[in-house]
């Protein structure tokens, strides 16, 4: 797995932000990922589509993962994503051995990262403004879409 520098980090933060702006371009919940490889190459990357496919288990790092298909192991690679992983995508990366998670901010919304740092998995919390600013105009504008996506 290649090191990770806070140059690098941010890089791929900024693909799973530019797939969170077109999430939210389609009528959709602004939530980005992207799954990178043991050598940093993008696998795949998604955002939510729980609206626009009408698909409850649409979340961003499924998308992610799901477009990168199938890969022998996934030891070694990193998921990138806009906001901390709530507990279904937080158990996608344990179930599948991903090694490491970036998250663009968990101010709004605090995941199951907790839980995976302590079974292991490296976390790099980055307390992105521009992620933070992203999610609370849209739990502003859209309160009732946002409790539905965190089952409130």
């Amino acid at each position: 797995m290649i090191p990770l520098d806070h140059e690098l980090a941010r890089a791929w933060l900024a693909t799973a932000v530019e797939e969170a702006r077109a999430g939210l371009a389609e009528g959709g919940i602004p939530i980005g990922a992207a799954l990178y490889s043991a050598d940093g190459a993008v696998l795949g990357r998604g955002h939510n589509r729980r609206v626009q496919d009408d698909d409850p288990s649409a979340h961003g790092e499924t998308d992610a993962f799901r477009a990168a298909g199938r890969q022998r192991s996934y030891r070694g690679t990193t998921m990138v994503t806009t906001l901390s992983p709530c507990w279904y995508c937080s158990g996608l990366v344990r179930q599948f051995g991903i090694s490491r998670v970036v998250i663009g901010e968990a101010r709004t919304f605090h995941g199951g990262h907790d839980w995976l740092a302590e079974h292991g998995v490296e976390i790099v919390l980055l307390d992105d403004p521009g992620c933070v600013a992203m999610m609370d105009e849209f739990i502003a504008t859209r309160p009732q879409l946002w409790n539905e996506d965190i089952g409130v």
